[in-house]
């Protein structure tokens, strides 16, 4: 099936040592797409078509910097602001603003507001990771469904993050049914709570050992539960 093309991505990261799977398999595939972007690619007409319509959004334009290649990425970013350019101004010759009136609150040019909030809402990288990132979220159900193994890693992981947890929840009925939605549920949260309890102590702990009081008491496992609780609540890896 074609979801076996996924498994062993989906295996590899939830046989890692981290808070959130989910978040390790996204990681790599904004890597992946980073690359992609930045090598001979960005060269190729078909390419740089898509990129000259929809740009990129404001993390991965940075992440565009510094790959480096900074040629790739003013060539790609000049044709972009070409095409960016030649639509506005047709737009903004064809288009009359109109006054407010009592039928409309405020004076819209509808063209231009409608590209302008396309071209805001768009990144090529974005894009590309989430043609792939769907699959692999499927791929969790398709193991947890077929493989003991996965659904034994799936339930002695470190939980996931608030926004993959959600993404897995939301998903979950149309992926699974009967028994094994409702042991899939069960599974899921128990270990986002567990783990993001045993996050929130190890973070407490810190707190405290910022009292002179806790001076001498050891860290136990809170040194890093600041990037950890980051990872946890916002989905972002600051380490």
């Amino acid at each position: 099936m074609k979801e076996q093309l996924y498994t062993i991505p989906v295996m590899d990261a939830y046989k890692e040592n981290c808070e959130c799977p989910i978040c390790s398999m996204y990681k790599s595939l904004e890597t992946n797409s980073i690359d992609f972007t930045m090598g001979p690619s960005y060269m190729e007409d078909d390419i740089r078509a898509v990129t000259d319509k929809v740009g990129f959004c404001n993390t991965h334009v940075k992440q565009l910097y510094e790959n480096q290649n900074r040629l790739g990425l003013a060539l790609m970013l000049k044709t972009h602001m070409d095409k960016t350019i030649d639509d506005l101004a047709k737009l903004s010759g064809s288009e009359k603003v109109s006054a407010p009136s009592l039928f409309k609150k405020k004076a819209e040019n509808k063209g231009i507001s409608t590209y302008v909030d396309t071209l805001k809402n768009s990144c090529f990288v974005c894009n590309r990771i989430e043609q792939t990132y769907e699959r692999y979220l499927i791929t969790v159900f398709y193991l947890y469904k077929r493989e003991s193994e996965f659904r034994d890693l799936f339930a002695a992981s470190k939980g996931l993050c608030t926004n993959h947890y959600a993404d897995l929840y939301q998903m979950a009925p149309n992926q699974l049914n009967g028994d094994m939605l409702q042991s899939f549920i069960t599974d899921l949260n128990k270990i986002y709570l567990e783990n993001m309890k045993r996050v929130r102590d190890d973070l407490t702990w810190f707190i405290d050992k910022f009292d002179y009081r806790n001076a001498d008491e050891p860290w136990k496992n809170s040194q890093d539960a600041l990037p950890r609780t980051i990872q946890k609540t916002n989905s972002v890896d600051v380490e």
